[in-house]
């Protein structure tokens, strides 16, 4: 059974992945205005993998990322190829926000998986903070089916279900496999498929965006091994509400570089699901506090 301490240290962690993989998916909305979409995830998993490879030889060392369950590591490298490369169509056409409001829908299957196939125990505590900060993106997205009914809101949310069937694998593999494995196998395989399903129609790289898809990479590695470790590390259903405060960081995004301001209900929106994850941590920081009191006779 996952401790209190190691659902917030993962809840930590998630925060921290969030902020960077917000940065990144700026990085590839930019780059996804110039390429086609297998070609984005394709820059985005090896122009990540060098500092991934260094990593992982000065830690637990290659020899260590061979001894892993392939059926596994190949299913969660096709998840994220498919993945990813959805989400880069649909960010192409909508605003980061937007993208992002459709894409917490995330958080909901994951923890009915959790539920259904790791079994956890999901309190009701938790659903109910679940669903204060899916009540959130409601108020930010306005249920008028704006983005919904396109084909880019469709990839949207057709990567946000890979992007939670993906999470369960990895509460999976962390029984057995390193972080180091699943963070080096996953972007090696999305990197070598990717390219190879994109090479028909690979579009030459302008010089101008080098700079930027180095960032891409370093961003990218960072917080992939963050997102890795945290549902190693933690429940899934503690940590996926963290995803909601990826909210704030696309606003910001959006008014700072493509000059999208959002409306009063976005901010409201983006409020409410904010507050659902401060309060989530809350909530288990007081669990950790009373756990000493429950083991004295």
């Amino acid at each position: 059974m996952t401790s209190t301490r190691d659902n917030l240290r993962g809840i930590v962690t998630m925060l921290c992945a969030v902020s960077l993989l917000s940065l990144m998916d700026a990085g590839l909305k930019q780059l996804s205005a110039h390429y086609p979409p297998l070609q984005v995830c394709a820059l985005r998993a090896l122009s990540s993998w060098p500092f991934v490879a260094i990593w992982v030889a000065s830690t637990t060392g290659f020899r260590s990322v061979f001894r892993v369950r392939w059926g596994l590591h190949l299913f969660r490298g096709a998840i994220g190829i498919s993945t990813l490369s959805a989400f880069v169509f649909g960010i192409r056409y909508l605003p980061l926000s937007t993208a992002y409001t459709l894409f917490f829908v995330a958080p909901l299957i994951i923890t009915a998986l959790s539920a259904l196939v790791l079994r956890e125990r999901v309190q009701p505590a938790r659903w109910i903070i679940i669903g204060v900060g899916f009540a959130g993106v409601l108020i930010a997205l306005r249920p008028t089916g704006h983005g919904v009914f396109t084909w880019a809101g469709i990839a949207i949310l057709f990567g946000a279900t890979g992007y939670a069937i993906s999470a369960i694998t990895v509460r999976v593999l962390g029984r057995t496999d390193s972080t180091q494995s699943m963070v080096f196998w996953v972007l090696t395989l999305m990197g070598l498929g990717s390219a190879a399903l994109a090479a028909p129609g690979w579009v030459r790289i302008s010089g101008d965006d080098w700079l930027l898809i180095g960032a891409v990479g370093v961003v990218g590695g960072l917080g992939q091994f963050a997102i890795t470790d945290a549902f190693r590390r933690a429940e899934a259903s503690v940590i996926a509400p963290i995803e909601y405060t990826a909210l704030a960081w696309s606003i910001n995004f959006d008014a700072w570089v493509w000059h999208v301001l959002p409306d009063a209900m976005t901010w409201v929106g983006a409020a409410v699901i904010i507050a659902s994850g401060v309060y989530l941590i809350r909530h288990e920081r007081g669990a950790q506090s009373e756990a000493p009191a429950q083991v004295q006779p």
